[in-house]
């Protein structure tokens, strides 16, 4: 094991000034060392534990560097000089240590995903607590036994009085609240009196902000099915039983949230935790009402970055100390720091999701993470979904790893939706003008008839912005406006105003960077023209078809730009299902885990946005967008239906999601792969080298494929590459990719750890390692 010595003027110390040392994990990318750097621990820290963040020196300057303690042992590795070890500094804060599960679910990251441990214990902790956001340390006095009597002015006797006068049960009192009962302008008097010995004080902290309002949720429990009781007797037979992996596939509406209440119910009845995830930000405010709806006496702790971090920090709390009994929240709140040994169930809602992957270091799958935390903490683990994921529905079917739970129909009193494919371009030709229709006749009719009979519809677009395409009016030019710094179109946008739509900009959805939209082509002369579609052009459309939905802000879009914070998410989706609102457009957000019974009708404006994307799992993701945006209509008394327009309305898969048909559409998808030799079959590993120059980027791409392929551990995996990422440049620098693959995850990581322990693989801005890869863009 290595470690990080001091420089030649290092302190010298003798043996007797160590009292053990620890294995440090400093919070930065400093990956030469997977492990930690092992700093001595000096007598004054020495209650020093595992999990506490501590202060240490770095580097030549010893730079005041944050870390958390890993490991603790008697003596330093072998081979190392103890005097040379620098010491460590200080304990950062008082916060309680990371649990003994969080520091060994950090080491199988760090190793697993490749990863500088240092930044896997970085996501572990919010920013807002490792800042202390919010908390605030109050001052709290009470009266003091006294063997002699104290000399008191006017005031201070007025205080003593006070307290007196007050119930056991209403001391102690808090300074200032104390300073203003008696009249005092300020607690000058107060301080004067602990001083004196007359009070004593003790201190309280708490984190200030107001919380989330929840969503009203329904408090009725509703009688089980016999496929859902048969379900839940099932899991529930495996708490406290030990690790156990589940798959919930049922058809949307079948009722697996109810399942996953009542799993939850069990859960906390057997004095355990219960941790729900849930793959979008977007899906927590349902969540949230239904669980504190059924569990009105039990405290539930909500961890997404979409909270205030006061609210973070607060709801982080709650989990550390044990109070909350129910976590939910979305991929982040695996890492929630739930007490050692108190863990009882793991749910990932809707474990298909791609939103699970973290597309940043430590670049982990929060369904694979809540798998391993679940075997760390010996307790089951439910995966649910109505489209699961090929690798989660091979583990389950075909290799046999993971418990199969089926829920084959709707829940009483839901409708399966009715699913209209139809042929776009044919759609196109029927309105009879060249002006752009992004809603077309079938859709519109649709429409007309849901909002005539008082129902709600849902529309989806996966592509926000106004336009998509912005090129030279005069065909025979050919000039296509492309982002500066990116290998990639820009994106029309129309600011939001309120007296209309101010000037158009063009925006990279990839580098983030802007412009005005250009009046006239840079290369001929001629007049640009905008076109495509997004989210805002289907929003203008549907505001001049319906202006009456217009005048009553009846219409509302949701996507990124339109949703500044998740308070503006929960707001909508309040008035959704109050029924002020009667079309809600938008993208994926609105795709999944939504239930509102008022929805009558989906339109799926465009199915083709991700089929044709140059990534081999594009054909799940549009069966998986189609079938579950579907699945929100037909969830009250009135039958729903679905019209998707499509491009391609013979695609399998969108033909198959039309016909409920996932079963079918895993067999032909599992059978491409196992052609192409490619996951779920088979594992994948990705490098991506960038660099702001193409000739250095190259260089690197090719020195690493060639370093890999001469280590022995490299028999028996495919190398391919390196070659230019389908998006070859983004943000400024070229990307250059490698695809590693081999028939299992293990072989991957013996190549992988070797190539990292000899410097071969240095994670870092030079090279990206993605285990696991969910997108190859």
């Amino acid at each position: 094991m290595e470690t990080l010595f001091g420089g030649a003027d290092a302190e010298q110390v003798t043996p007797g000034e160590a009292v053990g040392f620890a294995m440090v994990a400093v919070e930065r990318g400093v990956d030469r060392y997977p492990d930690g750097l092992t700093y001595r621990i000096p007598p004054a820290l020495a209650g020093l534990a595992e999990g506490q963040r501590v202060l240490v020196p770095l580097g030549s300057g010893d730079r005041t560097t944050r870390g958390t303690v890993v490991s603790i042992a008697t003596e330093p590795p072998p081979g190392l000089d103890r005097s040379r070890l620098k010491a460590v500094t200080s304990i950062a804060d008082d916060r309680p240590p990371l649990t003994g599960e969080l520091l060994d679910l950090a080491r199988w990251i760090s190793r697993y995903y490749v990863c500088p441990i240092g930044l896997v214990l970085g996501a572990m902790l919010p920013a807002a607590v490792r800042r202390g956001t919010g908390l605030v340390t109050s001052t709290f006095v009470d009266l003091a036994v006294l063997d002699t009597p104290v000399r008191l002015g006017p005031r201070q006797r007025a205080v003593q009085a006070r307290l007196e006068s007050m119930p056991p049960q209403e001391r102690p009192v808090e300074i200032r609240t104390l300073a203003e009962m008696v009249g005092l302008a300020s607690p000058a008097a107060i301080r004067s009196m602990i001083a004196k010995g007359a009070l004593v004080a003790t201190t309280r902290r708490r984190i200030a902000g107001d919380d989330l309002p929840a969503l009203p949720g329904a408090i009725a429990r509703p009688e089980l099915t016999a496929d859902q009781r048969t379900v839940v007797d099932a899991i529930a037979a495996q708490l406290g039983a030990g690790f156990s992996r589940h798959l919930l596939y049922g058809v949307t509406g079948a009722g697996k949230t109810e399942v996953y209440l009542r799993l939850v119910e069990k859960t906390v009845e057997a004095g355990k935790a219960a941790l729900l995830l849930v793959p979008e930000i977007a899906l927590t405010p349902q969540t949230i009402a239904r669980l504190l709806a059924r569990f009105p006496q039990v405290p539930v702790s909500i961890l997404h970055s979409g909270l205030t971090a006061s609210q973070r920090h607060r709801h982080w709390v709650l989990a550390a100390e044990g109070t909350a009994r129910i976590v939910t929240g979305a991929r982040s709140a695996i890492f929630a720091p739930i007490p050692h040994g108190e863990l009882g169930l793991v749910i990932v809602d809707e474990e298909h999701d791609s939103s699970y992957k973290q597309d940043q270091a430590p670049r982990y799958h929060g369904r694979d993470v809540a798998i391993r935390r679940a075997q760390q903490a010996g307790c089951p683990v439910l995966l649910g979904s109505a489209t699961p994921s090929l690798e989660t529905w091979l583990n389950a079917t075909e290799r046999g790893l993971i418990e199969v739970h089926r829920l084959p129909r709707r829940a009483p009193g839901l409708n399966v939706p009715k699913v209209e494919v139809v042929d776009f371009a044919r759609e196109q030709r029927q309105h009879g003008d060249r002006r752009v229709h992004l809603i077309g006749p079938t859709l519109g009719r649709a429409l007309d008839s849901c909002l005539a009979e008082g129902g709600q519809a849902l529309l989806l677009l996966n592509r926000r912005g106004y336009a998509n395409y912005i090129a030279c009016s005069d065909h025979r030019c050919g000039w296509i406006q492309t982002c500066s710094e990116c290998d990639a179109g820009m994106v029309c946008h129309r600011p939001e105003r309120r007296d209309g739509p101010g000037p158009e900009f063009l925006r990279c959805h990839h580098c983030g960077s802007e412009q005005r939209v250009p009046r006239t082509c840079p290369e001929c002369g001629h007049a640009v023209t905008v076109f495509g579609l997004g989210t805002q052009r289907v929003e203008e459309e549907l505001r001049r078809l319906h202006p009456e939905l217009a005048e009553t802000d009846a219409v509302v879009r949701v996507d990124s730009d339109s949703m500044d914070a998740a308070g503006d998410f929960h707001r909508v989706l309040a008035r959704f299902g109050a029924g002020s609102i009667r079309v809600l457009l938008g993208t994926q957000m609105i795709a999944k885990g939504l239930d509102f019974p008022g929805v009558r009708l989906v339109g799926v404006i465009n199915a083709d946005t991700s089929l044709n994307l140059p990534d081999f799992r594009s054909g799940e993701r549009t069966f998986q967008l189609v079938a579950q945006v579907a699945g929100r209509c037909g969830r009250g008394e009135a039958a729903g239906r679905a019209v998707v327009q499509t491009f391609q309305p013979q695609a399998p898969a969108i033909r198959l999601a039309a016909l409920h048909r996932f079963e079918e559409f895993a067999s032909l998808e599992l059978a491409e792969r196992a052609r192409f030799g490619l996951p779920p079959m088979r594992r994948m590993i990705r490098i991506v080298v960038r660099h702001e120059d193409l000739a250095v980027a190259g260089s690197a791409a090719g020195e690493l494929a060639k370093g890999l392929t001469a280590l022995p551990e490299s028999d028996g995996i495919e190398i391919r590459g390196p070659a230019p990422c389908p998006i070859a440049r983004i943000a400024g620098r070229h990307r250059l990719q490698l695809e590693l693959i081999a028939e299992d995850a293990a072989t991957l990581q013996r190549l992988v750890q070797r190539a990292r322990g000899d410097g071969l693989v240095r994670p870092g801005e030079l090279v990206a390692v993605d285990v696991d890869p969910v997108a190859l863009l």
